[in-house]
């Protein structure tokens, strides 16, 4: 089952290497990572999407717990909560084909990043349904690059 969790850490040359470590040492395949600063500048937050059974992911909380570093750590796979993904897809495009693939874009409130004689570039924000949806619609022209963040994720604030 894949696992998504929110984890905060002391901004600090190698934590996140501590931590991937950890995890790897585990035996947790890591799907998706970011990490980034956070509004505190002292403090960076990893997101990470990981494979396991419940049991594992218990004592890798754990040991993370452990890390000097590590401040809090939120398993956001059960938890409401708003994630999304940054990508970048290049797609061969005849001249003809241009408004075909911009109107598919439009339909996913994609942008087109970038423009070549035979390619073009497009970027789309959104979850895992939409970016494989956009994928899917978009093979038959040719996929030649994609390029992923790696998913990010809040729990949603409810009150």
């Amino acid at each position: 089952m894949a696992h998504i969790l929110s984890v905060l850490v002391d901004n600090r040359p190698g934590v996140l290497a501590r931590v991937v470590g950890l995890v790897s040492r585990r035996g947790f395949n890591i799907d998706s990572l970011s990490v980034g600063p956070t509004e505190n500048p002292d403090l960076s937050r990893i997101t990470m999407e990981v494979t396991g059974d419940e049991v594992a992911l218990e004592q890798i909380t754990k040991q993370l717990h452990k890390l000097v570093n590590v401040v809090k750590i939120t398993n956001l796979t059960k938890v409401n909560s708003v994630k999304r993904e940054l990508v970048l897809i290049r797609v061969d495009c005849t001249p003809e084909q241009r408004a075909e693939i911009t109107q598919i874009a439009d339909i996913f409130k994609a942008k087109v990043a970038d423009v070549g004689a035979t390619q073009l570039t497009l970027e789309v924000q959104g979850d895992d349904d939409k970016i494989e949806d956009f994928q899917r619609l978009l093979k038959p022209f040719g996929i030649r690059e994609v390029v992923r963040t790696g998913r990010i994720a809040m729990a949603r604030n409810i009150n």
